[in-house]
């Protein structure tokens, strides 16, 4: 009898979280290319829990700042380097880079 008891709370388990133990959502990862003074793509569309990259392939330094609020900022991201950031507020976010003009967006879902 005591051998069924854990059998009997995994079933139970299963029963509560039908979608089983890798229940987590997909996180997915995107690029941002910045190159020529552009932010590649100039608009992009996440989930909440994605993380972008964005990957300075420029000779200049650059940053990757929001405009309204503190929403994110990279700081300066050399040429060569990148920055990561996950997602977790939604909402829709200009940004620019601090020290030039170029302008993009990004869309939380």
């Amino acid at each position: 009898m005591t051998t069924r008891i854990p059998f009997v709370m995994l079933v139970l388990g299963l029963l509560v979280c039908p979608a089983g133990l890798g229940a987590a959502p997909k996180r997915a990862t995107h690029t941002v290319t910045i190159d020529g003074a552009r932010f590649s793509p100039a608009e992009l569309t996440v989930k909440t829990g994605d993380t972008i990259v964005w990957v300075n392939k420029d000779i200049l330094a650059h940053t990757a700042t929001a405009k309204e609020g503190a929403a994110f900022d990279s700081k300066v991201i050399q040429p060569g380097k990148s920055w990561r950031f996950v997602a977790r507020k939604r909402g829709a976010f200009n940004y620019t880079c601090i020290f030039h003009p170029m302008d993009a967006k990004l869309t939380v879902k």
